[in-house]
């Protein structure tokens, strides 16, 4: 009998996450600092032409924006992390086939509001004020 519990997409994530959890712990105790940004460039690259685009803009605006912040990836998707902890990330449309990429924040970025706040973005295009708007973000959810 097949699994119906979890969808080929998100089995897919799992084992992502699994592989990226292995890679870290190969690299606990090795000289230096392993740099992940190949493996997100290589996440975005694999996104379609749409999401491709908005996905190699927003890693040079979040890599701008926040600078501490390590690349790496994340059940797949590219995401950067403070002291080891992602604090934000990127989904492209088709991974879990929605109609719109979504940058979405974990319970580690700065961004509380009252009692309540949004920590995911649905974007379809990145104007100019978009992209102001995510470096503003990125840089409050690390302060």
């Amino acid at each position: 009998m097949a699994n119906e519990t979890w969808s080929d997409a998100e089995r897919a994530a799992m084992k992502a996450h699994a592989d990226e959890q292995k890679k870290a712990a190969k690299r606990k105790g090795a000289a230096g600092k392993k740099d992940d940004t190949a493996d997100v460039l290589a996440a975005i690259e694999k996104m379609s032409p749409k999401d491709k685009a908005i996905g190699e803009r927003l890693h040079a605006l979040i890599t701008e924006a926040a600078p501490d912040l390590a690349p790496r990836t994340w059940y797949g998707m590219p995401a950067y992390a403070l002291d080891g902890k992602v604090v934000v990330h990127f989904q492209e449309a088709g991974k879990f086939k929605t109609r719109y990429l979504t940058l979405g924040f974990s319970d580690r970025a700065n961004l509380d509001d009252g009692a309540m706040w949004p920590t995911s973005y649905a974007i379809d295009e990145l104007t100019e004020e978009a992209e102001h708007r995510v470096r503003e973000l990125v840089r409050r959810a690390v302060s």
